[in-house]
């Protein structure tokens, strides 16, 4: 198959959903497919105004693109909401010969803008007051439902993100299917447990209201008032070191190694050096960063919320608490600090578990979709 992939951030191999869509490109370039790849900066060269339209421009341009460029795809993988205008173009004007169209979703943007209006009320979410939920309802969670709407076929990343699209958007059973996001295989490393006291803890991801900052400042502070040398590490925040430090109390801020950006090739070393993963997240579509720590043999720490409890079952290849909560934070990571028996059981549950999710197996999936889309569209 001729297959273009595009998506509307920008081309960075260490950014989540720019690394989806490299390591699905690779896999399915392993299969035989021609496949190209069309990132931000590939189609917005310049800065457009004003930015926040930036979405629906990328969104028009891509249409554009597709429909002038259409002799060369069988079919096209638009991440979502990227595709709601060349959805909408194929079922209003149904231009001939336009490629049959498969959407990606990490997640349910109804579930995220349900979070952080809890969260704004709680004086935590930073960008999420009324004119900006009003905002999101407008742009962004229409361009959401019109990706969904128009979508041949698709594949969503977490499982509450694919009852959504089928139930609220009134798509037929079976028109999307869950398709987990992967991990190389350079995270399948050989971990050695040991019994050292007090354990290291990291944090890998961006800096954002919603992954739980606030509630991993709380949690830590109230660890470090019972086991005083418990040291984290904030890994790949894109958030400078000053910034990341002002979330926590002054009395622990020493104890806090903030890392903004960490090529790929480091982070197998990262996680290595590390005893625990702490994932608080109150909302996610499915995080790389915890499948690679999981890959990695590290015992996690999350939060019970669709992605992450799709991979993770709470005290068999990880701990679950509730989102939120940083009591129950404090309390899960001080129970695995003191349990190293414990975390060698989970961080070798944790990689058992991610041998069913390389990239290899997943982008199956995918490449079913695809084929799927494409025989579709030769029989209509």
């Amino acid at each position: 198959m001729r297959i273009l992939i595009a998506i509307g951030v920008p081309r960075q191999q260490e950014a989540g959903a720019a690394g989806v869509v490299f390591n699905h490109a690779r896999e399915l370039k392993k299969r035989g497919h021609s496949v190209d790849c069309w990132f931000l900066d590939d189609v917005i060269m310049k800065p457009v105004t004003p930015k926040r339209l930036e979405a629906l421009i990328f969104a028009k341009r891509v249409a554009k693109r597709i429909l002038s460029e259409r002799e060369k795809y069988d079919v096209v993988n638009l991440h979502a909401p990227w595709g709601c205008i060349y959805g909408l173009e194929r079922i209003l004007f149904r231009p001939s010969d336009a490629p049959p169209y498969v959407l990606t979703m990490q997640g349910s943007e109804e579930r995220y803008a349900q979070m952080m209006r809890q969260e704004h009320h709680k004086g935590r979410a930073t960008n999420f007051a009324l004119r900006n939920r009003v905002w999101h309802r407008l742009y962004h969670q229409t361009m959401y439902r019109w990706s969904i709407r128009t979508a041949d076929y698709g594949a969503i990343a977490n499982r509450e993100g694919t009852d959504y699209a089928e139930s609220c958007c009134h798509r037929a059973p079976g028109t999307f299917c869950f398709v987990p996001n992967g991990v190389e295989e350079l995270f399948f490393t050989h971990r050695k447990y040991t019994e050292k006291s007090p354990a290291t803890l990291l944090y890998a991801g961006s800096w954002l209201d919603r992954k739980g900052i606030y509630y991993l400042a709380d949690a830590f502070r109230l660890l470090a008032n019972r086991i005083p040398d418990t040291r984290l590490t904030m890994a790949g925040c894109l958030a400078s070191e000053e910034i990341v430090k002002g979330f926590f109390a002054p009395e622990v801020r020493a104890q806090v190694c903030v890392l903004p950006f960490v090529e790929r090739e480091r982070m197998p070393a990262i996680y290595a050096e590390h005893d625990i993963f702490v994932f608080p997240s109150l909302v996610e579509g499915m995080p790389l960063t915890l499948l690679e720590a999981m890959a990695s043999g590290m015992p996690v720490v999350t939060t019970n919320v669709c992605g992450m409890a799709d991979v993770v079952e709470d005290d068999r290849n990880g701990m679950l608490v509730d989102a939120a909560d940083a009591d129950s934070l404090a309390k899960a990571i001080e129970h695995l600090c003191g349990c190293p028996e414990l975390r060698r059981q989970l961080g070798e549950e944790a990689q058992k578990t991610m041998s069913h999710y390389t990239w290899e197996k997943v982008t199956r999936r995918l490449e079913d979709l695809l084929t799927l889309a494409v025989q579709q569209g030769a029989k209509n």
